[in-house]
């Protein structure tokens, strides 16, 4: 594992999605999410990190360093057993004895998982399944965090009714030939991110690395090439921009760079169905000293 990184990173990602649902609401009856206030559409953070975890886990398959904490068919107290064992320990055994004969467990258990789960390392984690004499693998505030990403311009979701061949039950084949269903969809939107990398957290705490960033940039990049189905559409990150500081805490508040990022549709263009109906611009002129801008995508 290489060394934690040394500067600040701000970034800003673009995705859009053609003909699907990016991010049902389950209180809605999986709509699209979307702001009432402004018809604006949604997706929240959870859901970008889970397609992250997904390109992890898919690329690395398990590999040391690289497990998934969050992750389906895995009980996050058996995750958490791992780090007992590792040390000498058990969920059975006396943990406030354990605590007692060595004091810096707590912290032995939380770089443990740290060290060998790139999501806990990258994102954090509670990770309090047990606590037995005070003893836990503890809470981890990840390095790099992300906001919901919102559409550049209000959505209209769409309901589509379908149909399906193939009969439930006898009893209902005996009444009609078809079953009918319904799907709700996004014409098309193109959605903004912005996230934040902080090399002051990966020091102190979860040990993030230049390895581990290299690996998030070609995660956030390809989060969508792998998470293909019927509901999500045609989904597609179009640019990811990061804004590199030349030190540890930053030289520019992160909302100064990311107002430098503008989508705005290209003139003449009323509603959008495609990238090419957007112009995106990054005012490099106005960074300011210390901060360099790299477009990727």
């Amino acid at each position: 594992m290489s060394e934690p990184i040394k500067n600040r990173y701000d970034f800003v990602i673009l995705f859009d999605v053609e003909n699907g649902n990016p991010n049902g609401d389950p209180d809605a009856g999986n709509m699209p999410r979307i702001d009432p206030e402004t018809g604006y559409g949604l997706v929240t953070d959870v859901c970008l990190k889970r397609k992250i975890r997904n390109y992890v886990e898919t690329l690395k398959e398990d590999e040391k360093g690289y497990r998934i904490y969050i992750k389906d068919n895995i009980t996050l107290n058996a995750s958490d057993a791992k780090a007992l064992e590792a040390n000498g320990l058990t969920p059975k055994d006396d943990l406030k004895k354990a605590k007692k004969a060595d004091p810096d467990i707590d912290a032995k258990l939380r770089d443990y998982m740290c060290e060998n789960y790139f999501d806990i390392r990258t994102f954090g984690a509670v990770m309090t399944t047990f606590v037995k004499g005070a003893l836990n693998c503890g809470q981890v505030r990840g390095p790099v965090q992300l906001s919901f990403a919102r559409s550049v311009d209000p959505i209209v979701p769409q309901e589509v009714t379908i149909t399906r061949v193939a009969i439930t039950t006898e009893a209902d084949a005996e009444k009609k030939g078809t079953e009918m269903g319904r799907k709700h969809i996004v014409p098309y939107a193109l959605y903004r991110a912005e996230g934040y990398v902080s090399a002051n957290l990966a020091r102190k705490t979860t040990g993030f690395s230049e390895d581990d960033l290299k690996l998030l940039w070609t995660a956030i990049l390809n989060m969508f090439e792998n998470d293909h189905s019927a509901a999500r559409g045609k989904m597609a990150v179009r640019e990811l921009i990061v804004f590199k500081h030349d030190c540890e805490l930053g030289c520019a508040p992160a909302h100064k760079l990311f107002e430098l990022v503008k989508a705005a549709r290209k003139d003449g263009v009323t509603t959008p169905r495609c990238y090419d109906d957007y112009a995106v611009t990054v005012d490099e002129e106005k960074l300011p000293e210390g901060v360099t801008c790299t477009r990727m995508g």
